[in-house]
C-alpha cells in the first residue's frame, strides 16, 4: 500500500493527513513534493499527521527530516502529530523524538503555534 496524502486548513495552520507507508520511492516523494508546494505558497505553519502511517523506512525517515529543514529554511515550522506506538518508538530509536515538535493530537498542535 502506497501513502495517500490530503490537505486541509485549519485557521492559518495546514494539516496534511498521511496514511499508507514512507518509504523508498513513492511515499517519500510524495511528500516532499507536498512539502515544498506548500512553501511555494507561503505556508508557514504545517503539520503532519501519522495516524494512518503503518509503515517509516530509513528513506521515509530521511523525507521527514528533509520537509522538517525545509519548512524550517523558509521561515516555517513542521510539527508532527498522532504518532502511531511504531512510529513513536522508531522516533525514540533515532533519537529523532528531541528533533521534532511533536504533540499527540490536532488541537495542541495547532494550538503549539499561537
Amino acid at each position: 500500500m502506497s501513502m495517500t496524502l490530503t490537505a486541509r486548513q485549519v485557521g492559518d495552520v495546514t494539516i496534511l493527513d498521511l496514511s499508507g507507508k514512507i518509504t523508498l520511492g513513492e511515499g517519500g516523494v510524495t511528500l516532499r513534493d507536498e512539502v515544498r508546494k506548500l512553501l511555494a505558497k507561503g505556508a508557514k505553519k504545517i503539520v503532519l499527521n501519522l495516524v494512518g502511517v503503518s509503515y517509516i523506512d530509513s528513506s521515509g525517515l530521511g523525507e521527514l527530516v528533509s520537509s522538517y529543514t525545509a519548512v524550517k529554511n523558509a521561515g516555517g515550522e513542521l510539527k508532527l502529530m498522532n504518532l502511531t506506538s511504531k512510529v513513536r518508538d522508531l522516533l525514540v530509536i533515532t533519537k529523532l523524538l528531541t528533533v521534532f515538535d511533536v504533540k499527540d493530537d490536532e488541537a495542541a498542535a495547532v494550538a503549539a503555534f499561537a
